[in-house]
């Protein structure tokens, strides 16, 4: 028996120039195409004379099932996703359904069934272009599809990120009937950010129905927001200007940003003196107990405690290859 292969796909945002060469190739050489019927309109022009499995949004395992058992006849398939298909696409649910069936990694024999996933830019990416920079310094991804995952676990993440500061892209933000999600994300934000928060709303990222919008968090959900929208929440430090959302890495922390030189007490290629040696040292000479500096930075008691009895470590030259920034 030949040996069969399931391709998983990341199409990118969906406009064929933003495809990968490698994600083009796969569909060449796949013998049968499976994905959510809009991902198989994008690339219509590309599956001519295929096999062609079309499923529905709701379908995802069906989709892997259906891979499964054309790469046990032997076949290619290219099982396609948007976006990546390891950031909310179909690599997940496919290994899942190849563990329960008792798969496992080629190992050359008569039968075996390979798996390659094919990497594409997520939405993330592709929306963050298109509106400038604001994705430069930390940053996580939360879905607000409740489907799956209980809405208390989307809501700690939802809070934890909102206090930690990170920038936020939100996936899956509202549907018709999943109205009362973005809301209530709002709702968790507004307590820990300013309202006038900048977010940008990208619905159809290179597509023929492209649009983006810039507003605030306490008017995002008065924004047009569905399916199709990632919804890009800034930091303390994200900016608007010019039409371009950007989001400072932190190096005016360390340089004066005009001449380029570093501020007193900041050395190039070592820790700023407000980084983790330099607090050590401000948490030991404040001579406040391990309670209090915990409520101060919102960190554990334990974590504070440790710090304040580890040895010091020398802030040693970056090894070879080590980011200097």
């Amino acid at each position: 028996m030949s040996t069969g292969k399931i391709m998983l796909v990341g199409l990118g945002p969906g406009s064929v120039e933003h495809m990968s060469g490698r994600a083009r190739a796969a569909i060449a050489e796949a013998d049968t195409i499976i994905g959510y019927v809009t991902y198989i309109r994008l690339v219509a022009d590309l599956v001519e004379g295929k096999e062609v499995v079309k499923k529905s949004m709701t379908e995802e395992l069906d989709r892997a099932i259906e891979a499964l058992d054309r790469a046990k006849q032997g076949k290619k398939v290219a099982l396609i996703s948007s976006g990546d298909a390891g950031v909310y696409g179909m690599a997940g649910p496919t290994f899942e359904v190849l563990f329960q069936a008792g798969w496992t990694p080629p190992t050359g024999q008569p039968g075996d069934i390979e798996v390659e996933i094919i990497p594409g830019a997520s939405a993330l990416n592709t929306c963050a272009a298109l509106v400038g920079a604001p994705l430069t310094h930390d940053f996580c991804a939360i879905s607000l599809s409740d489907l799956l995952t209980p809405w208390p676990t989307i809501a700690r993440r939802l809070n934890a990120a909102a206090a930690a500061d990170f920038v936020v892209a939100l996936y899956n933000p509202k549907s018709g009937r999943r109205a009362r999600q973005i809301v209530e994300a709002q709702r968790l934000f507004l307590a820990h950010r300013r309202p006038d928060t900048p977010v940008a709303i990208v619905k159809s990222a290179y597509r023929p129905k492209q649009r983006i919008e810039f507003t605030r968090l306490d008017k995002m959900t008065d924004c047009d927001i569905g399916m199709l929208s990632t919804v890009l929440i800034g930091n303390s430090n994200t900016f608007v200007r010019d039409g371009l959302m950007v989001t400072p890495r932190g190096y005016a922390n360390k340089y004066d940003v005009e001449s380029g030189e570093t501020r007193d007490g900041e050395k190039a290629g070592r820790s700023l003196s407000t980084g983790l040696l330099g607090w050590l040292e401000d948490l030991r000479e404040s001579g406040d107990s391990a309670e209090t500096l915990a409520r101060r930075y919102a960190l554990p008691v334990d974590y504070i405690a440790a710090a304040l009895v580890d040895e010091a470590v020398e802030d040693d030259a970056p090894a070879e290859g080590e980011a200097v920034a």
